[in-house]
């Protein structure tokens, strides 16, 4: 009975990854492209991780309808007893929220900036300094990529106003 249940819980884990790129597909498709768009655009990067999560989806409910089921974990280096430390996770929501008010006003690389500093303060990183310093770079890296060269409309904001190759 048990195992029948373990293989129920994998199939229906592989079809989640199955349904999450179905729809990646078809919601890459309504993303919109300008007319002059040469090379990779907006929807290459959602279409190629859509195809991944279908593709793995589909071969995990294969393998799990055949029964080779994946090796249960022993838990050794989490602790069973830990508690839920809720001020940690109140931390993280707090600055998500942040980030979501961010973006219009300040554009999108303060609000990751802000985002991910938060995020690192919140889970222990030391020093802050250096949280700072990376969540800036990988900030603007982010909206290099996506804003820059795939034409993602990520907003600059006014302290990236002229700076065009971060334009999205």
């Amino acid at each position: 009975m048990q195992t029948a249940q373990k293989n129920l819980g994998e199939v229906l884990f592989a079809l989640v990854f199955v349904v999450l790129g179905v729809a990646g597909v078809i919601f890459a498709g309504t993303i919109e492209v300008p007319d002059l768009e040469f090379g990779m655009g907006p929807r290459a990067f959602p279409y190629i991780v859509s195809t991944l999560m279908l593709v793995i989806g589909a071969g995990l409910v294969f393998q799990a309808l055949r029964g080779r089921l994946g090796a249960a974990e022993d838990g050794e280096d989490i602790d069973a007893e830990a508690s839920t430390d809720w001020i940690t996770i109140g931390k993280i929501a707090l600055f998500v929220i942040i980030h979501i008010l961010l973006i219009e006003p300040a554009g999108w690389p303060v609000a990751a900036a802000a985002l991910f500093t938060g995020a690192s303060w919140s889970l222990g990183a030391k020093p802050l300094w250096r949280s700072i310093m990376i969540s800036v770079i990988l900030a603007l890296v982010l909206q290099y990529l996506f804003g820059g060269l795939l034409g993602v409309s990520l907003p600059r904001g006014p302290l990236l106003e002229g700076v065009e190759f971060l334009n999205g």
